[in-house]
């Protein structure tokens, strides 16, 4: 995961009329419309075109005016993510589209991806919302049904894991480690929606927040491998490990999860990849990286192929672009496997310069056009 998250995570953007401008001077160049809100973001400043919009589907244009890489949310009162854009760049622009229903929100800018960002109320009202195509509803109702198998299959394999942890079996625990983390890293964004759960299990120690315990998945993989030790306190993390995934496991029923939340979801997913996997900070002691990766994309694929049916009809050629890099980055990762069913993937320490840029690469051709897919299913 990104270094430090918002406390929350999970999909769904938001858009408005260009009317009564918040404490914003100057406008983005973005394409204004009554569905869209202009994001203008800077180091200290998080400046938005509107504070009242009316439900349904929305979009956010964002500009980065910054020096620091941002993030740009929309939240719910209780903090959980409707939707979010991370890693976005100084002199860079994003748009995010989503379906945001009525009620109370803020959205919030995080220059360097740190703290709780700099916040804007905003206001959805009532208003009409058009009837959804009953094949995205068929599309959530499939992924809810994949996001919970994910959690139910996780808890078995976790406390598989931590049993070998407490047992001080530091070998058995090095192998169930990275199989532990595969239902978590296909269904990242809905885990991270529940915010209060994320920062407990799958911080990296460079992203914790002032005052905050390195706990969890990263806080155990340094034990293993660097320390090479297995003691009283790592026993006690592993304990909270499970207690903090089942509780993740009980919750994903919850989550809120539409069209457009999936589909930037699948975004998320591969920008996880960019900013961790592919770099090697995510498992920087175990280098199991490329387990981490590939959940992540056929967590990506999995909303990508449930939204397909109604992307093709609406952006036939962008579903012909996202067909050709998924199966361009899959192949690529199956030179890194035994097998095309096994997760026994090369150490990624074992991976050179000039891979990883291949890996990279192929991630960004893909990202492009995926970035795509929540406009094509909201037309």
């Amino acid at each position: 995961m990104p270094a430090a998250r918002l406390s929350v995570v999970t999909a769904v953007a938001t858009a408005a009329a260009l009317t009564a401008v918040t404490g914003c001077t100057e406008k983005s160049d973005a394409a204004e419309g009554d569905r869209v809100i202009n994001v203008t973001a800077t180091d200290d400043k998080c400046e938005t075109s509107t504070k009242e919009i009316a439900a349904g589907h929305l979009e956010l244009a964002i500009e980065n005016k910054g020096s620091k890489v941002t993030e740009v949310y929309i939240l719910f009162p209780d903090d959980r993510v409707v939707t979010e854009r991370e890693n976005i760049g100084p002199g860079t622009k994003q748009r995010v589209t989503a379906e945001v229903k009525a009620g109370d929100y803020q959205i919030a800018c995080k220059p360097g991806m740190k703290g709780d960002g700099i916040r804007q109320d905003l206001k959805v009202t009532g208003g009409s919302v058009a009837q959804r195509d009953p094949r995205l509803d068929k599309a959530v109702a499939a992924y809810r049904a994949y996001a919970q198998t994910q959690a139910d299959e996780t808890l078995p394999k976790v406390k598989t894991f931590v049993a070998a942890v407490k047992a001080g079996d530091l070998e058995a625990a090095k192998k169930a480690y990275a199989p532990s983390r595969i239902g978590w890293e296909r269904t990242e964004p809905v885990a991270e929606s529940f915010g209060d759960i994320d920062p407990k299990v799958d911080v990296r120690e460079d992203g914790l927040e002032a005052g905050q315990e390195f706990t969890g998945w990263h806080r155990l993989e340094k034990a293993l491998w660097q320390d090479k030790k297995i003691g009283a306190a790592e026993k006690t993390v592993a304990d909270q490990l499970v207690t903090d995934l089942t509780d993740w496991q009980k919750r994903v029923g919850k989550a809120e999860i539409t069209p457009t939340s999936m589909a930037n979801g699948a975004k998320e997913l591969l920008d996880e990849v960019a900013t961790g996997k592919v770099t090697g900070e995510e498992e920087r002691y175990s280098h199991t990286d490329l387990v981490d990766f590939k959940a992540n994309v056929e967590g990506a694929q999995e909303s990508y192929e449930l939204l397909k049916p109604v992307a093709k009809e609406n952006d036939p050629a962008l579903v012909t672009e996202l067909d050709k890099q998924f199966a361009a980055l899959d192949a690529l990762l199956d030179k890194y496997r035994a097998d095309k069913t096994s997760y026994d993937f090369t150490s990624y320490d074992k991976v050179g310069a000039a891979q990883r840029k291949e890996l990279s690469d192929a991630v960004n051709a893909l990202a492009e056009p995926l970035s795509k897919l929540a406009a094509a299913v909201a037309k």
